[in-house]
């Protein structure tokens, strides 16, 4: 089966290894930048072609014998690349966790006969694929709560923080408001409010804060309170708002002389080198998902999911490549067998309420050392 992948970046490249590796799929890897095609040079399995993935023709050219494509680029790309696949009928799994409605394009895909989902990376991914899974096996969810961050595992200051994707992306998510369900409505709050302290056995004390990452989960109806935040190393978040206040995050331009520049691109520029992840420099994945209500005889239920991943020395594949990545494979893995037949654009959580579709993510997920572990407390 031929999978075509959308992006060399860090987690499109770790998604085309791992689905090469055991030669089940014949994989194209594309991508505009010379150096990340040089990368796979060699390497068994992946064919590259050289593509300006901002062109919609390009595109469809480069997807044109796939049986199933990837789409692993910038945000602000996804859109127009997801339509573009979608328009060329083929099946898609998407990480790109672009600002648009995704839902947006679901009539497309239903006309065309396509299966995409989209946001199946780790949150938004499989954060969505275990509320579903819940609203499967609960008769009442009451709350859920999902705290996620990716870190270095050695602090360093003056940030303690590296970034696994583009700067601009993670610092967007301290400047766009957050939605979270409360008391059965969405309620929008300033982003890096609402902190709290939570202890992770193995990493320690980390701080949470909102932002908007619910995404899809707010379309969801019966849930009464649902809240998403991020996590980092305690002070950070003062750092952040520091930069809010002074107007470094601003994307109003400012006159420098003759130059016009934006705030937000100078510092997203800057940043790139102090948060940059270098060889060697391990990262953690840290994630807890907690979700309340009655189980099947009645009784309250809460289930608390806990996942901590680990850089990989072996491959040298970063930890947030690996839960983002390997979700989205096991998705791959998941439409090539036939496991989800439904044409239209779905969320993962939709996903997540077809009892095999979910232990097929999991076990997968699993077999690639991704591994979340379930607490259950009822009375």
């Amino acid at each position: 089966m031929n999978v075509t992948v959308l992006g060399g970046g860090l987690v499109g490249s770790a998604i085309a290894r791992d689905l090469a590796a055991k030669e089940e799929f014949s994989v194209r890897l594309c991508d505009i930048s010379e150096s990340v095609l040089r990368s796979f040079s060699g390497e068994k399995g992946i064919e590259v072609l050289k593509t300006d993935l901002s062109s919609g023709e390009e595109v469809k050219r480069a997807v044109h014998d796939a049986d199933i494509v990837v789409g692993a680029v910038p945000g602000f790309m996804g859109f127009e690349t997801v339509r573009s696949v979608i328009s060329a009928g083929k099946d898609m799994v998407d990480i790109s966790f672009f600002p648009e409605d995704a839902l947006e394009l679901d009539e497309l895909a239903k006309k065309n006969g396509v299966r995409c989902l989209v946001d199946f990376g780790v949150a938004p991914g499989c954060s969505n694929l275990i509320c579903g899974h819940s609203l499967d096996r609960f008769t009442r969810v009451d709350r859920f709560s999902c705290m996620v961050g990716g870190l270095p595992m050695e602090r360093k200051l003056p940030w303690e923080y590296q970034a696994p994707f583009s700067p601009v992306d993670v610092l967007e998510e301290y400047t766009r408001p957050a939605r979270i369900v409360r008391n059965g409505k969405i309620t929008v709050l300033p982003p890096l409010t609402e902190s709290e302290f939570v202890d992770f056995p193995g990493v320690g004390t980390l701080e949470g804060f909102l932002t908007d990452g619910l995404r899809s989960l707010l379309r969801i109806e019966g849930i009464p309170d649902m809240v998403e935040k991020t996590l980092r190393y305690p002070g950070y978040i003062e750092k952040v708002k520091l930069l809010i206040e002074t107007g470094f995050l601003s994307s109003e331009t400012v006159r420098i002389g003759d130059t016009v520049v934006s705030p937000m691109e100078l510092t997203s520029s800057l940043l790139i080198k102090a948060w940059k992840q270098k060889p060697g420099d391990w990262d953690i994945t840290v994630m807890r998902i907690v979700v309340s209500g009655s189980g099947a005889d009645g009784k309250n239920l809460t289930e608390i999911w806990n996942l901590h991943d680990c850089y990989d020395c072996t491959t040298g594949t970063t930890s947030m490549a690996r839960t983002t990545g390997y979700a989205c494979t096991a998705g791959v893995r998941m439409l090539r067998n036939d496991l989800w037949k439904n044409p239209g654009v779905h969320p993962p959580e939709n996903v997540g309420r077809v009892q095999g579709c979910f232990d097929f993510i999991m076990t997968d997920m699993a077999e690639r050392g991704i591994r979340y572990k379930l607490e259950v407390c009822s009375d």
